[in-house]
């Protein structure tokens, strides 16, 4: 079976395209992962989407607030954190308004690496959205963030609720 069929498949009712978007969402992840993680020999794409937050957040973060951040556990922050840190991208701090916490904070290697290697990764960007229209994107963006609400109702329904 390739893609059309699949897709064909599944676009015969709305049951059908929900767990076809659901597949789409996990698969799209999976793909975008290796090909990243394939691509970019300094860091994994779990890494950078991390070092990314970092850099943009206004204040340091602990790993609980970037696992929620990101979606993922606290461990898997600190795991991710142990790489980047013998890689000498962040340093791990204590948090300034909990002493239990632990912050990320992002060393000038990252800086160089945003200065000096992500110009690529910006093109790869580019070219993985340029088969889309500026109101494609608009509307994809749209939707995606929607998204959020669906995973939150979801998370409710089933307990997992952030506190």
């Amino acid at each position: 079976m390739n893609l059309d069929e699949l897709t064909k498949k599944f676009s015969n009712s709305t049951e059908n395209q929900r767990k076809a978007i659901f597949s789409t969402l996990f698969i799209a992840g999976n793909k975008l992962q290796t090909l990243f993680d394939n691509h970019i020999p300094k860091v994994s794409l779990k890494q950078f989407m991390l070092l990314s937050i970092v850099r943009q957040s206004k204040e340091q973060m602990t790993f609980t607030q970037l696992g929620d951040l990101l979606g993922c556990s606290r461990q898997n922050i600190k795991k991710l954190a142990d790489v980047l840190m013998k890689k000498g991208f962040i340093t791990v701090q204590q948090s300034p308004h909990d002493t239990r916490a632990m912050c990320i904070c992002p060393t000038e290697k990252v800086d160089d690496f945003y200065a000096n290697d992500f110009a690529e990764y910006q093109e790869d960007l580019k070219y993985l959205f340029e088969v889309y229209t500026d109101k494609e994107i608009e509307t994809l963006f749209t939707l995606l963030s929607r998204l959020y609400a669906g995973i939150e109702n979801l998370e409710k329904r089933t307990g997992n609720e952030k506190k």
